[in-house]
C-alpha cells in the first residue's frame, strides 16, 4: 500500500485539476479617476489565473468589455461626470470565467479636475473663507515663488489681499527651467523646435484661477477679492461660471463693497463729486462679445480703449499677458465687468460720463443665456467676428435692447463679406453700426474710433441700468444670483428695518442710541474728574463722594430708558446664527455707509473750504460737532451694546433687566473671533467703556482657551495720511476708510495665526490696532485736543508690542507735534517697564533711491526725536533721558521705511502702485520679524486687559508715569522680590552657619579640642577673615549671577520690572557688606573674647595642676602609713591639704575695668567726624548721668537755627512728634541689642559698643527726618549712658562668675570624691563616663543646639504652612491688614498706626509662638540637631577608639579633638575630669556610649518640655529679629499718611506702598475745626490743593507737586474710588474712638463711605494688593 501511494498521487493531482473553478479577484479597488477614464487594481486570486475580463457599465448598460492579464487595468474614453460600474471577473485558460466583483467609481468633472489641479477640491464645497485667507503663516513671509500648480490660488491671494497689481502673473518656477543648458555640450540649435514650440508648458489662465478661487470661496471673500481686483483696476466677475452644471451666477454681493468716486463732465460744480457704490450707480454698460473664432484680441483692445497713452493698464486679461494665451479650461461663459469713471479733466479723460462695460469670455454660439442677459442690459453690445456664416442666428434670435455694432477684422483669411451683408439687413443695422479693421486702418485708429463710438453710446444712452436692477433680469434668465441666499435675504431684511426709519441722523441717534449721548459724555467728565480732581474744594473726600453719587444717578438714568426699538432688532439679529449675523453686519455697514454718505459728502466739503478760509474757531467747532453728529456706523450700535451693559451692571444682580443682557459680551467676543472691529476707545466721548471691554475680552478668552497668547501692532500718524489703508494693505483687514469718515477712536481686530506658525511667533492671534489720527482737523478746534492725543498715544503704545508711525515730511510743524505725542507715550512706556518698538513710516516717498537720498531726512527726523525726548523727559520731570535712544531701541537706518503713493497714475481709474504693495510687503515682513524676536513674552488675552484697564486708568490722570498701576507689574515685582528674599535667605543662612562654626573653633582654639595648625590667635583670626571675604564674595556672585539670569527670561513678564534691575543689584551688594561688617564684628568679637579669657584659663589651669600633684601627694601619704582610714578621717585629711593649698594659691583674676571710660571713649571717636561743636557737647554732660530719664525730644533750642523760617506751632508739633517716635523706636532697638549680648553671658568688648553706634548712625541716615547736631549728641548719650550701666554690671558679673577661688571651691566635691576612689582603689569608669557626659558634652549639645535652631526657625517661617506672609514686605502688609479686619479691635488698629514697629515685632513673635506651639514642629528641629551631634560624639568614640591611646587622658583628647569643629568643650569643665582619672579607657569607653546615649534621651525629653517662649530667648539667632529685618524693609512712612514702605531690596531708589490712608488715622486734623481729616493722600496728590509742614518751612506747597519736597515717595492715584475701603471702612467704624484718642474730633464722613461693609473692605484689600 505504502509504494502505491507515490503512483496513484498524480493522477488524483489531474482529477482536482479539471474540477477546479475560477476564484473571483479579490480586494479589488479604484486607483485613480479622471474626467475620461478610471484605473483599477486587484489581488490576484489563489490558483490558476489565465486572465481577467472587465465590463464597464452605466445606467445598467454595457460600455465596454475589456481583457487584461494583468491584475490591473485602466479604462478610457469614459464621460466626464458620469456614475459607472465596473465587473471583474477572472477567467482561466480555458475560457471559464468566475463570478465578477463589483465596484462603482463616478468620473471627474473638467471642473473637478483642474480644481484637483490647483489643490483647491475640498474648498468647493467647505469655502474657503476671509479669516483663513487673512491668517498669519510662512507665505506670509516668505517670497518662494509658486513651485506646483497648487501654490498658484495662494499666490494670487496673497498678492491681491495686498492690492499688488502683479498678482494676477502667475506661473511655477518649474515650467521656466530651461531645456538648452550650455554645459550640456549639445550647442546644436534644432530652429524647427524653436518655431513650433508653444513654451507654454502646464501655465494656467489666470481667468481660470480667478474662476476657480471665486467658486471656492464664500460671499465674503469673494466681497473682498472683488474689491481689491476693482482697487487694481482689474475687471471683476458679474457672471460666473460653473462649467459643470453650465450655469452661472450673477456676482451682486460679491460687488456689493465696491465704493467709486468720480467727476463725472455734467456736474454743474466743478469742485463737486459723485461717491457711490457702484451697484447702485445708474450708468450705462457698453458689452463686448465674441462669435466665432475672431482674429482680434477684444481683451487688448479693450484695455486700450479705456487706457490713455500715459496710463495703459491691463484691465482684462488677454492673449498677449503672461499666461493669457494658455487655453481657458473653466472659464469660459465668464462675464467680467469694469467702469470707466472720470476724474473732470478733460485732457486725461477718455469718456467724460461714467461708463460700465462688460466683457464676455468664449464665444456667444456656446453662452446664449450671457449673451441674452448682457443684450437686455446694456446701451451697447459690440460683436467682434470674423466669419458670420455659420452661427449668425444668435445674432438674430436675441430680443435686443441694446444697440449691436459689428466688429470685424476684413484682414483674416475666414472673413466674409456677403454672410456680413447678410446680418446686417437681418439686424437692420447701419453703417455706423460695422466698425472694419481694414488694411488702412492702424490701431491706434481703429482703438479711436472705437473710443468715439462709445463716447456716443455713453452721452445718448438707449438705457441705464444699475448692477442691482440688472439681478431682476438674471433671474428671468434662469440665472442665480448670489444674493439669494435665505441667510443673505433675512439679514437684509433685518438690516432694512433699522436702518429704514432713519431719516435725521442725529434725532435718530437721541431717540434711538440714547444712552451713548450727553449722558454717556458726562459720565466721561465724571470719570475723568474723578482722577484729576481739578473742581474739589478743600474735602477731597467729600467731593468724590457727591462725585461718585453724580455717576448713580447718569447711570439710574441710562437704565431709566427703555431699550429702543432699532436696538432690540439689532440685538436680536447679532444673535443669529453666524453666517446670517456676518451678512447682517454686513447689510447694516452698506446701509449705514450709504446714509451716511449722503450726509456727510457736503458737510466735508465746507469743512474743508472752512478750515482754509475761515478763522473763527467757534463755526469750526460748530461744523465738527456737526460732522461727528451725522456719522452712524455700526461702532455706534455697538457703543450702545456697551452703555446697555454698563448701565445693566449697575443694578444688583437678581434684578430681570440686567439678566437679560449678560449675553451681550459674549456676543461681541464672537464678531470679534469673526473678524469684526471692536472699539476699544471711543472716539466721540474720548473715553473706554472699561467694564463693557473686560467682560467683552473675558469672554472672548473663554472662548479661545487654551489658545488666547497674542502679540499688538498698532498704527499712530497724521489724521488722513492713509493708516488704516496701510493696515488694510498689511493684514487685508477692513478699517473703516470709506464714506469720507476717518478712524474716530481707536478699533482693535484679531488675526489668526496659522497653527504651524504659532512657534514662530509665540502667539495664537496677532491684535491690530487702528487709530483715529492724531492732529486730525476735527479735534484740533477742541481745547484738549493735546490731551486727547496723548491719552490716545500713551494708550495704544502702551499696548503694542510693535507701533508703526505713519509720518509725512512735508509739513515739519505738524510733524513736531506728532513726534512730541509719540515720543512722549514711548518716555512714559519706559518708565513704566514696557519696551514698544516703533518703526517711522514716510509715505508718498516716490524715488527709487529715497532710503539714501532720505539719509540727511533720517538725522533730521533723529535731532527731532532727541529734542522732544527732552521735551517729553522735562515734562514728566525724568530729565535723565536726553536722547531718543535712552528711550528705546531705535536705529535710523532699519527703524525707517519709505512707500511710495498709493495710486498709480490720477484715480479714479488709477490702480494701485505695485511699489506701493512692495514697499508695505516688506514692512510687513519686517514687523513680522521683530515680533518673532520679541524679548518679552506675549501676553494672554487677560494679561491685554490687564494692561488696557490700568494704562486707561493712569491715563485720565494728569501725572501718567506716577499715577501708574498694573497688577501685572505689581505680581512681576512681587515674584522677583520673593525670588531676591529666597537667595537673600541663602546667603543668610550659609553665612550664619559660617559664624556659628568659626566661632566654634575661635572657642576652642588653645585647647585640646583645636584642630588647626596655627598657634597664634592673631593669625587665626585673619585666616577666618580671608576665608569669610571667600565665602562672602563667592555667594556674592552667586546672587548676582541669579539675580542677571532671573531677568534673562522671557516668560512671567520680567521685562516689565528690568527698571528695578539695578535696585536689586545694588541690594545684593548691600547685603554683602553688610554681611561683611556683621561676620568680622562677631569674628573679632569672639576672638578679643577668647583672648580675654587666656589670663584665667592659664590661672586654672595652675591651679589643676596643683591640686593634682596635691591630691596624689596625700594619696601617697595616706598609703604610707599603711593604718586603714575611716570615711571621716579621709575627709578631715582632704579639707586640711585643701585649705592650705587654696591660701598658698593666687587668688588673683580678672581687674574690674571702668567700662563708662570705654564708651566713652568710642563714643568721642565716633562724633569726632562731626566736628568740634560735638566733641564739645560730649564733654559738657557726664555718661554716669544719661540714660537715667526717658529721653525727651524739646523745642526748646532744637528749632532755634531756624525760628525766623519757620514758626508754626502746629506743624513744630508734628516734626518733634515724629523726631520722638523715631528717637524711641532707635532706643529700643539698641537696648534689645544689649539684652541679647547680655544674655551670651560673656565680658565686655568695645565691639559691643561699636555695634551699637553703628546702628543708631545707620538709623539717623536713613530716615529723612531733619534733625541738628545736638540731637545726634544727646540721643547718643542716652543710648550709651544706658548700655554702661548695663556692660557695666555684665562685666562686673562675669569676673565674679569667673573668680578662679570660686571655681576651685565649685569643684571642691568632686576632688574630694576623686581622692577618696584612687585611695581606696574604686573603678571610676562608669562614674567617669557619666561626668564627662554631664558635665563636658550635655552643655556643649545643648549649645550646639541653641545655636542652629535659630535660622532653622526662620527657614520653617519662610517656607512652611502660612509661609507666603514672610515672602515680600507687600503679602505681609496684606497678612497684618487682614488679619486686622477680622479681628476688628480699635486696640490693634491703633498699635499698627501709632506703633508701628513694635506692633510688627509683637506680631511676628506671635506667629512664630503660634507656629511652633502647636504640634511637635519646633522639636523636630531640634531633634535634628540633637541626633547629629549625639552621632558626631558616637563617631568621634569609635574613632578614638581605633587610635590605640596609651592613657585615657590622651582618649578623652582625641574625643574633643574629633568634635572641635562642632561642639566648644568648657575647659573649666573638662580640666578636672582630666585629672586624678584612673578608669579603664575599655570601660570608660563603653560607659561612656552608653552614658551618651542616655543622654541623648534625656535631653530629648527635657526639650519637648520647654516652654516656646523661653526657648526663643534663648536663642543666638532670634527668629523674630531677622524676619522683623526682612519684612520691616527700610522703615520709610509715607510723609501723609504714614503708612509703611513696601519696596523689596534694601537698595531700593523710590518709597511706595500697595494702599494709603485717610489722613486723620496718623493724627491730621483740620485747624479751624479741630476734626479729623478724611482726605487719603492718593487722591491729594491729584488734586489741586496745597500742604503745609516742617519740610516746606511753613509755605504751601501743591500736592501735585509733593516729590519736590520728598523726592524718593512715589504714590500714584488710587485706580479706583474702591481703592482704599479698607481704610475708609476702619475709620467710619472707630471714627469716635480714634477721636478721643487722638484728642479731636470725629471727622465728617462722607455719605458713600458709610455704605461700604466688611466685605468691600477686604475685596478693595485684595485687589489693592494683587491677591486674586
Amino acid at each position: 500500500m505504502e509504494g502505491a501511494g507515490p503512483r496513484q498521487h498524480p493522477r488524483i493531482r489531474a482529477d482536482v485539476r479539471v474540477s477546479k473553478k475560477p476564484i473571483p479577484p479579490e480586494k479589488i479597488q479604484v486607483v485613480q479617476v479622471s474626467s475620461d477614464s478610471v484605473s483599477l487594481s486587484w489581488d490576484t486570486p489563489v490558483g490558476e489565473v489565465g486572465g481577467y475580463v472587465v465590463t464597464c457599465s452605466c445606467a445598467g448598460k454595457s460600455v465596454q468589455v475589456m481583457k487584461t492579464e494583468s491584475n490591473n487595468l485602466m479604462i478610457s474614453s469614459l464621460r466626464p461626470g458620469v456614475d459607472y460600474s465596473f465587473h471583474v471577473s477572472t477567467q482561466l485558460k480555458n475560457g471559464r470565467l468566475s463570478k465578477s466583483c463589483l465596484i462603482s467609481a463616478r468620473t471627474k468633472t473638467y471642473l473637478e479636475i483642474f480644481l484637483q489641479d490647483l489643490g483647491l477640491e475640498q474648498h468647493y464645497k467647505e469655502k474657503l473663507s476671509l479669516s483663513s485667507v487673512l491668517q498669519i503663516d510662512e507665505k506670509t513671509i516668505t517670497d518662494e515663488p509658486a513651485k506646483c500648480l497648487s501654490d498658484l490660488p495662494w499666490c494670487f491671494l496673497k498678492k491681491l489681499m495686498m492690492v499688488n497689481v502683479t498678482a494676477r502673473n502667475l506661473k511655477c518656477t518649474s515650467d521656466c527651467e530651461s531645456d538648452c543648458d550650455p554645459s550640456s555640450g549639445n550647442l546644436d540649435l534644432d530652429l524647427d523646435d524653436l518655431v513650433n514650440s508653444t513654451n507654454s508648458g502646464d501655465m494656467l489662465n489666470p481667468l481660470d484661477i480667478i474662476t476657480a478661487l471665486f467658486l471656492c470661496s464664500n460671499g465674503f471673500l469673494q466681497q473682498e477679492m472683488s474689491l481689491k481686483m476693482s482697487m487694481c483696476q482689474f475687471s471683476v466677475p458679474l457672471l460666473l461660471p460653473n462649467s459643470d452644471s453650465n450655469q452661472c451666477m450673477f456676482m451682486l454681493w460679491a460687488m456689493r463693497d465696491i465704493v467709486k468716486k468720480y467727476r463725472p463732465h455734467s456736474l454743474s460744480d466743478p469742485k463737486g463729486f459723485i461717491e457711490d457704490r457702484i451697484v447702485v450707480s445708474e450708468l450705462p454698460l457698453v458689452s463686448f462679445v465674441r462669435l466665432g473664432e475672431c482674429s482680434l484680441s477684444k481683451s487688448a483692445i479693450l484695455n486700450k480703449v479705456l487706457s490713455n497713452s500715459q496710463q495703459y493698464h491691463d484691465t482684462f486679461v488677454h492673449r498677449d499677458m503672461e499666461g493669457g494665451d494658455s487655453p481657458r479650461r473653466i472659464s469660459d461663459g465668464l462675464v467680467e465687468m469694469s467702469w470707466y469713471l472720470p476724474c473732470g479733466n478733460k485732457n486725461i479723460d477718455m469718456f467724460g460720463e461714467a461708463v460700465a462695460v462688460a466683457n464676455l469670455r468664449g464665444d456667444i454660439a456656446s453662452f446664449e443665456t450671457q449673451y441674452s442677459f448682457l443684450c437686455q442690459t446694456s446701451a451697447a453690445v459690440f460683436v467682434f467676428f470674423d466669419n458670420l456664416e455659420s452661427q449668425y442666428k444668435v445674432l438674430t434670435n436675441q430680443h435686443n435692447k441694446a444697440q449691436i455694432f459689428l466688429v470685424g477684422n476684413p484682414q483674416s483669411k475666414s472673413f466674409s463679406l456677403d454672410a456680413l451683408k447678410k446680418v446686417v439687413a437681418k439686424l437692420n443695422l447701419t453703417k455706423s453700426n460695422i466698425i472694419l479693421k481694414t488694411k488702412q486702418v492702424n490701431d491706434a485708429d481703429f482703438v479711436t474710433n472705437l473710443r468715439n463710438i462709445i463716447k456716443d453710446v455713453v452721452q445718448n444712452p438707449k438705457t441705464k441700468m444699475r448692477v442691482e436692477e440688472m439681478a431682476g433680469i438674471a433671474r428671468e434668465l434662469g440665472i442665480f444670483v448670489d444674493e439669494d441666499s435665505p441667510e443673505c435675504q433675512t439679514a437684509k431684511q433685518n438690516a432694512d428695518a433699522i436702518t429704514a426709519e432713519i431719516q435725521d441722523i442725529l434725532q435718530y441717534k437721541e431717540d434711538q442710541l440714547p444712552l451713548q449721548g450727553q449722558i454717556w459724555k458726562e459720565l466721561t467728565c465724571l470719570e475723568k474728574e474723578e482722577c484729576r480732581l481739578r473742581k474739589a474744594g478743600e474735602n477731597i473726600e467729600m467731593y468724590k463722594s457727591d462725585l461718585l453719587e453724580k455717576k448713580r444717578q447718569l447711570r439710574e438714568q441710562q437704565n431709566s430708558y427703555d431699550m429702543s426699538t432699532a436696538m432690540t432688532c439689532f440685538i436680536r439679529a447679532l444673535s443669529s446664527p453666524g453666517i446670517e449675523r456676518s451678512y447682517f453686519l454686513k447689510w447694516m455697514r452698506i446701509n449705514l455707509d450709504n446714509l451716511s454718505r449722503e450726509k456727510l459728502s457736503g458737510l466735508r466739503e465746507k469743512y474743508k473750504e472752512e478750515s482754509q478760509n475761515s478763522k473763527n474757531n467757534e463755526e469750526m467747532k460748530a461744523l465738527d460737532r456737526q460732522l461727528s453728529n451725522s456719522s452712524l456706523g455700526i461702532e455706534h450700535y455697538l457703543r450702545e451694546m456697551g452703555q446697555l451693559y454698563e448701565s445693566s451692571v449697575s443694578l444688583p444682580q437678581t434684578e430681570a433687566s440686567r439678566q437679560q443682557l449678560q449675553h451681550l459680551p459674549k456676543l461681541c467676543a464672537e464678531l470679534l473671533l469673526d473678524g469684526f472691529p471692536l472699539e476699544l476707545v471711543d472716539g466721540d466721548a474720548s473715553n473706554i467703556p472699561l467694564r463693557w471691554v473686560k467682560d467683552v475680552l473675558s469672554q472672548l478668552s473663554d472662548l479661545v482657551q487654551p489658545k488666547s497668547k497674542i502679540l499688538v501692532v498698532t498704527v499712530l500718524g497724521v489724521q488722513s495720511t492713509g493708516k488704516s489703508t496701510l493696515l488694510n494693505t498689511m493684514f487685508g483687514v477692513q478699517f473703516a476708510v470709506s464714506s469720507g469718515r476717518c478712524t474716530r477712536g481707536a478699533f482693535m481686530l484679531l488675526i489668526r495665526v496659522n497653527e504651524d506658525f504659532r512657534k514662530v511667533l509665540n502667539c495664537d492671534f496677532l491684535v491690530i490696532i487702528d487709530t483715529e489720527g492724531l492732529k486730525s482737523p476735527e479735534l484740533a478746534q477742541l481745547d484738549d485736543s493735546y490731551e486727547h492725543d496723548n491719552e490716545l498715544a500713551t494708550l495704544v503704545v502702551g499696548l503694542s508690542d510693535v507701533t508703526i508711525i505713519n509720518i509725512a515730511m512735508e509739513n515739519s510743524t505738524e510733524m513736531k507735534d506728532i513726534l512730541q505725542i509719540v515720543v512722549h507715550a514711548f518716555l512714559r512706556m519706559k518708565e513704566v517697564g514696557k519696551k514698544p518698538r516703533c518703526q517711522f513710516v514716510h509715505q508718498n516717498v516716490s524715488d527709487v533711491s529715497a532710503h539714501d537720498k532720505n539719509l540727511r531726512d533720517r538725522k533730521l527726523l533723529l535731532q527731532q526725536l532727541n529734542e522732544m525726548t527732552q521735551a517729553a523727559a522735562k515734562m514728566e520731570k525724568k530729565e535723565e533721558n536726553k536722547s531718543f535712544t535712552d528711550v528705546m531701541e531705535y536705529n535710523p537706518d532699519t527703524g525707517n521705511w519709505y512707500i511710495p503713493g498709493l495710486w498709480h497714475g490720477n484715480p479714479p481709474m488709477a490702480p494701485v502702485n505695485a511699489g506701493y504693495s512692495e514697499a508695505v510687503y516688506e514692512l510687513k515682513k519686517n514687523i513680522i520679524h521683530i515680533l518673532g524676536e520679541c524679548e518679552s513674552s506675549s501676553n494672554h488675552i487677560m494679561e491685554f486687559l490687564e494692561w488696557t484697564t490700568s494704562l486707561w486708568n493712569a491715563v485720565k490722570h494728569e501725572n501718567f508715569i506716577f499715577s501708574f498701576r498694573n497688577s501685572l507689574v505689581a505680581d512681576a515685582y512681587m515674584r522677583l522680590c520673593t525670588e531676591f528674599n529666597k537667595w537673600e535667605w541663602e546667603f543668610k543662612k550659609h553665612m550664619y552657619t559660617w559664624v556659628t562654626n568659626a566661632e566654634t573653633r575661635i572657642e576652642n582654639f588653645g585647647t585640646v579640642a583645636v584642630k588647626s595648625e596655627i598657634s597664634d590667635m592673631g593669625e587665626f583670626v585673619s585666616h577666618l577673615k580671608s576665608e569669610a571675604c571667600s565665602e562672602l564674595s563667592k555667594w556674592e556672585t552667586n546672587l548676582l549671577e541669579k539675580l542677571t539670569q532671573y531677568f534673562k527670561q522671557t516668560e512671567g513678564h520680567v521685562h516689565l520690572v528690568e527698571g528695578y534691575r539695578e535696585d536689586f543689584l545694588n541690594s545684593a551688594k548691600m547685603l554683602r557688606n553688610e554681611m561683611e561688617r556683621s561676620v568680622l564684628y562677631q569674628l573679632v568679637a569672639a576672638a578679643e573674647i577668647k583672648q580675654g579669657m587666656t589670663k584665667l584659663d592659664r590661672i586654672k589651669e595652675n591651679q589643676t595642676n596643683t591640686l593634682e600633684h596635691k591630691v596624689l601627694g596625700l594619696i601617697d601619704e595616706c598609703r604610707k602609713s599603711k593604718v586603714e582610714k575611716t570615711d571621716k578621717e579621709l575627709d578631715k585629711e582632704f579639707n586640711k591639704m585643701w585649705d592650705k593649698t587654696v591660701n598658698e594659691l593666687s587668688s588673683t583674676g580678672l581687674k574690674p575695668t571702668n567700662i563708662f571710660d570705654k564708651v566713652h571713649q568710642q563714643l568721642r571717636r565716633n562724633l569726632q567726624q562731626k566736628g568740634s561743636h560735638a566733641s564739645e557737647l560730649v564733654s559738657q554732660r557726664k555718661l554716669h548721668e544719661c540714660g537715667k530719664e526717658p529721653f525727651r525730644v524739646t523745642p526748646e533750642g532744637f528749632f532755634s537755627h531756624c525760628k525766623h523760617l519757620f514758626n508754626n506751632l502746629f506743624h513744630n508739633k508734628d516734626h518733634i512728634a515724629t523726631v520722638q517716635k523715631m528717637a524711641d523706636s532707635t532706643i529700643t532697638a539698641c537696648t534689645q541689642h544689649v539684652f541679647e549680648v547680655v544674655d551670651k553671658k560673656t565680658n565686655y568688648h568695645d565691639n559691643h559698643i561699636l555695634q551699637i553706634l553703628h546702628m543708631i548712625d545707620e538709623r539717623l541716615n536713613s530716615k529723612d527726618l531733619k534733625t541738628d547736631i545736638k540731637f545726634e549728641v544727646s540721643l547718643k548719650q542716652h543710648i550709651c549712658g544706658d548700655a554702661a550701666r548695663i556692660f557695666q554690671k555684665m562685666h562686673e558679673g562675669f569676673i565674679q562668675v569667673n573668680d578662679p577661688r570660686r571655681c576651685l571651691n565649685q569643684n571642691k566635691e568632686k576632688y574630694r570624691a576623686d581622692f577618696k576612689d584612687l585611695f581606696l582603689a574604686r573603678d571610676q569608669c562608669q562614674k567617669k563616663a557619666e561626668e564627662f557626659t554631664n558635665l563636658c558634652l550635655k552643655p556643649a549639645v545643648e549649645t550646639y543646639v541653641t545655636k542652629r535652631l535659630g535660622p532653622d526657625i526662620i527657614e520653617e517661617m519662610q517656607t512652611g504652612e502660612d509661609s507666603e506672609q514672610f515672602s515680600t514686605r507687600m503679602f505681609f502688609q496684606y497678612s497684618i491688614l487682614k488679619q486686622l479686619l477680622s479681628e476688628n479691635k480699635f486696640k490693634s488698629y491703633l498699635s499698627y498706626i501709632c506703633s508701628y514697629e513694635d506692633f510688627v515685632k509683637k506680631w511676628i513673635f506671635d506667629k512664630i509662638v503660634e507656629r511652633f506651639s502647636n504640634g511637635s514642629k519646633m522639636f523636630e528641629l531640634e531633634d535634628k540637631h540633637l541626633k547629629s551631634s549625639i552621632n558626631s560624639i558616637t563617631d568621634a568614640i569609635t574613632k578614638a577608639q581605633t587610635n590605640n591611646n596609651s592613657n585615657l587622658k590622651q582618649f578623652v583628647q582625641d574625643i574633643c579633638k574629633e568634635l572641635g569643629d562642632k561642639l566648644v568643650i568648657s575647659p573649666d569643665a573638662l580640666g578636672p575630669f582630666m585629672i586624678l582619672n584612673s578608669a579603664n579607657q575599655e570601660q570608660f569607653a563603653r560607659w561612656l556610649t552608653q552614658s551618651v546615649e542616655e543622654m541623648g534621651r534625656s535631653l530629648g525629653e527635657t526639650l519637648k518640655k520647654k516652654d516656646i517662649i523661653m526657648r526663643l530667648k534663648e536663642l543666638h539667632i532670634k527668629p523674630q529679629n531677622e524676619l522683623f529685618t526682612r519684612v520691616f524693609g527700610c522703615g520709610e512712612q509715607c510723609p501723609f499718611c504714614k503708612v509703611p514702605c513696601e519696596a523689596g531690596g534694601e537698595a531700593h531708589t523710590d518709597h511706595w506702598a500697595s494702599v494709603h490712608r485717610p489722613t486723620g488715622l496718623g493724627k491730621y486734623r483740620f485747624e479751624d475745626s479741630s476734626k479729623l481729616t478724611t482726605d487719603i493722600c492718593s487722591s491729594l496728590v491729584i488734586s489741586e490743593l496745597p500742604f503745609s509742614c516742617f519740610d516746606t518751612k511753613g509755605e504751601w506747597h501743591p500736592y501735585k507737586k509733593y516729590r519736590e519736597i520728598y523726592p524718593t515717595w512715589k504714590i500714584p492715584a488710587d485706580s479706583s474710588l474702591e481703592a482704599s475701603d479698607y481704610w475708609k471702612y476702619v475709620l467710619v467704624k472707630f471714627n469716635k474712638e480714634f477721636a478721643k484718642q487722638y484728642d479731636a474730633k470725629p471727622a465728617d464722613i462722607p455719605s458713600s463711605w458709610k455704605n461700604i461693609k466688611r466685605e468691600q473692605a477686604e475685596k478693595s484689600l485684595n485687589e489693592s494688593f494683587g491677591i486674586k
